[in-house]
């Protein structure tokens, strides 16, 4: 759910203005080639405005987009596993919402400044979330799409409503695309292997089982996995069940009882069109600024870098 600073009198909120986070995209030849790509760039566009408006970094991320012939969709992006003190320090630096505020009283430091995830002083960390938090430093990309490039997404236009010529039109290629780019800036788990041994993702600090403030970082399908921000309240349930899914999409193999579909479901629903929710609060305490209105419109670090790199790439998402 959007989450904006709301002024009770309506006269109030005239003009809004956010400064909005800039995601530059760049389109394969197997999109410009498509007959539709019109239409899939546009779809695609409507999923980046979002970002935009919803929040508030100074920053660019620069992905590539570009079609595939199976499964539904695919990111892959370049990770670093930075010193996990310099990454708190740029959370700290970085809150802004209440939710922040209860998400770095349960992502702390523990003895040596280490991760409170699985105990070691790293923590493996995207591009684009470096720079959602003003880490200092260099962090070329190693994609395929060049140094500049955070993400190298690939959609299938074969089942996507809109979508290239003959498309089944099962499943929204904005959700989709918006799905992919969640996981671009940041959103994931290192389950179920580590690019990094012993380094967590930053949504893995807000991996927690059943049992109030007892984190659940295991990919035991026996184990439940809920996403939480404070370890008590539980916001979305994490597929944890070793059915092809990436261990850092929500549950939705089925549905769990009452549910209903959301944009970063491990497998997708054929005609659902969900928005953006949880996952917006999601990127928000892993270092994104969520927009409020400026002012004006009412009336009235640097760090030591563990000086490694990889890529990571999410699995297919499954129809």
């Amino acid at each position: 759910m959007r989450s904006l600073t709301v002024l009770c009198c309506a006269a109030l909120a005239a003009s809004q203005a956010w400064a909005g986070l800039l995601i530059v995209p760049t389109f394969d030849s197997s999109i410009t080639s498509d007959p539709n790509s019109a239409n899939i760039q546009a779809a695609i566009n409507a999923a980046i405005a979002i970002y935009a408006a919803d929040f508030s970094d100074p920053i660019q991320i620069n992905i590539t987009f570009g079609e595939m012939a199976s499964g539904l969709g695919q990111s892959t992006k370049t990770i670093y596993n930075l010193s996990y003190t310099t990454f708190h320090n740029g959370l700290v630096g970085d809150a802004t919402s209440s939710d922040d505020a209860t998400a770095l009283a349960n992502s702390a430091t523990i003895s040596g400044g280490n991760n409170p995830v699985t105990g070691t002083s790293s923590i493996a960390v995207s591009t684009a979330n470096i720079k959602a938090l003003g880490i200092a430093g260099s962090f070329p990309s190693i994609l395929a799409c060049g140094s500049t490039c955070d993400g190298f997404i690939q959609l299938n236009t074969n089942i996507t409503f809109p979508g290239s010529p003959g498309t089944s039109s099962q499943y929204s290629l904005q959700v989709v695309a918006e799905h992919e780019i969640d996981e671009v800036l940041g959103l994931g788990s290192s389950l179920p292997t580590p690019v990094f041994a012993g380094s967590p993702s930053p949504e893995d600090l807000f991996r927690y089982g059943s049992t109030p403030g007892a984190r659940s970082f295991t990919t035991s399908s026996s184990a439940l996995a809920f996403f939480s921000i404070d370890g008590t309240v539980k916001l979305a349930q994490f597929d944890n069940q070793n059915d092809g899914g990436d261990f850092g999409d929500w549950q939705s193999n089925p549905l769990p009882g009452g549910v209903q579909p959301k944009v970063q479901d491990a497998f997708a629903t054929a005609g659902a069109t969900p928005a953006l929710g949880v996952e917006l609060r999601a990127l928000d305490v892993i270092g994104y600024d969520l927009a409020v209105p400026e002012p004006a419109t009412f009336l009235l670090f640097s760090g030591a870098l563990a000086g490694l790199l990889g890529v990571k790439r999410a699995t297919r998402r499954r129809v």
